[in-house]
C-alpha cells in the first residue's frame, strides 16, 4: 500500500496524527506502550541469554560480543536473531507491536528480522550513520523497524537518534573507498547532513522507537552507568519482496503477521544500493561499522549456525 492508502485506512493503535507524522518525518517515538507484563517477561528471557553468553570467548551468529566481554562482566553488543532462541521474543514480535505496523505499512504485514541491541553501559559501542534498507533491499520502501526499550532511556544513555525527512532523500553508498561493505554512510556523506536537526528518541521503558528503512539513523557510545538494550523487529507490506538474503536468517522470515500474503509484488521505481552475498555468513553491523576482521574458524562457525537457522522448518501462511 501507498502512504496515502494507508492513511486512508483506520488504524488499529495510533492516532492519524502519529501516522502522519511518520510519513512526513520517517520516525516515530510512541512512549511506554508495551504492557508491564509483557516487558517484564523479555527482560527475564534477556537476563538468561546474557547468562548463557559469559562462557563466550568471541562472537559468533548469536552473539555479538564487545572487547572486553568476559565470564565475569559480560558486555554485549547484540543478540541476533532473538525470536529463534526464545519464544517470549516471538509473541512479542507478533504482538502489540505488530498492530503498530500495522498501521503505518498497511493492513498486510510480514515480518522479516529481529536483534537486541544492548548498548551496554561504561562504553557501549557508536552505531554510526547509516540507512537499513541497503543491507536488505525490498522491491518497495515499506519496511521499518520497530525497536522496544526494555530500560527507561535518557539522554545520557546514548538514545537512538534519527534525521527527520531524510527518508525522503538520497540512499548513500555504504562501501568505502576499497570496495568492502562498511555499512555505514562516508564521512563526506555523513558531513552532509544536518545533525542539528537529530531528534534523540528517549522515553520510559516499553516505549517504541520507529523509522522508515530510509532514515538516516545512529548512535552516539554510551558512556553512562546505565545499559540501553532496544529490542529490534522489522517489518514490511506484505507486498514487499527481500531482492537479496536476510543477513540476520530466521524461521519466521516472510511470515504474515497480520492481514494476508500478497498476491502482487509492488515496485518502487527508486533504485537501491545491493550489499554482499550474505548467503555464506554475516558478521554483525558493529564489526563491519568498525572493520574488525574475524577468523576463518570464526566465520565457518557464523556459517553453520546460520545454515541451521535456514534449515528450520518455515512457517507457511498467516500467523494471526
Amino acid at each position: 500500500m501507498t502512504p496515502e492508502q494507508v492513511l486512508a485506512t483506520p488504524p488499529r493503535l495510533l492516532s492519524q496524527a502519529q501516522r502522519e507524522f511518520y510519513f512526513t518525518n520517517g520516525y516515530l517515538l510512541v512512549e511506554a506502550l508495551v504492557p508491564a507484563e509483557v516487558l517484564a517477561r523479555v527482560r527475564e528471557v534477556t537476563a538468561a541469554m546474557v547468562e548463557r553468553s559469559r562462557g563466550l570467548t568471541r562472537s559468533d551468529a548469536i552473539f555479538d560480543l564487545e572487547p572486553g566481554h568476559s565470564a565475569s562482566t559480560p558486555r554485549l553488543r547484540r543478540l541476533s536473531s532473538p525470536a529463534e532462541h526464545d519464544s517470549a521474543y516471538w509473541d512479542f514480535a507478533r504482538g502489540i507491536v505488530a498492530d503498530v505496523a500495522a498501521d503505518l505499512v498497511g493492513a498486510d504485514v510480514k515480518f522479516h528480522h529481529s536483534k537486541l541491541n544492548f548498548k551496554w553501559s561504561g562504553g557501549g559501542e557508536e552505531v554510526k550513520w547509516h540507512q537499513d534498507i541497503q543491507y536488505w533491499p525490498h522491491t518497495n520502501y515499506s519496511p521499518l523497524t520497530i525497536g522496544a526499550y526494555l530500560e527507561d532511556v535518557g539522554p545520557e544513555q546514548a538514545p537512538l537518534a534519527v534525521i527527520p525527512g531524510s527518508h525522503l532523500g538520497e540512499l548513500f553508498d555504504e562501501y568505502n573507498g576499497r570496495g568492502d561493505w562498511v555499512g555505514c554512510l562516508a564521512d563526506a556523506d555523513a558531513a552532509k547532513l544536518d545533525v542539528s536537526r537529530a531528534a534523540y528518541l528517549m522515553g520510559p521503558a516499553g516505549s517504541l522507537t520507529i523509522h522508515n528503512c530510509r532514515t538516516v539513523h545512529g548512535s552516539k557510545p554510551n558512556l553512562s552507568a546505565r545499559g540501553r538494550p532496544l529490542l529490534l523487529n522489522v517489518y514490511s507490506a506484505a507486498d514487499a519482496f527481500a531482492y537479496t538474503a536476510n543477513p540476520l536468517p530466521s524461521r519466521y522470515e516472510g511470515m504474515v503477521v497480520r492481514g494476508k500474503p500478497a498476491r502482487w509484488a509492488r515496485h518502487d521505481p527508486r533504485p537501491c544500493l545491493v550489499p554482499p552475498d550474505w548467503s555464506g555468513s554475516y558478521t554483525s553491523l558493529f564489526a563491519l561499522q568498525q572493520e574488525e576482521s574475524w577468523d576463518q574458524d570464526q566465520l565457518a562457525t557464523v556459517a553453520k549456525q546460520h545454515e541451521a537457522i535456514r534449515q528450520r522448518v518455515q512457517p507457511t501462511g498467516a500467523d494471526m
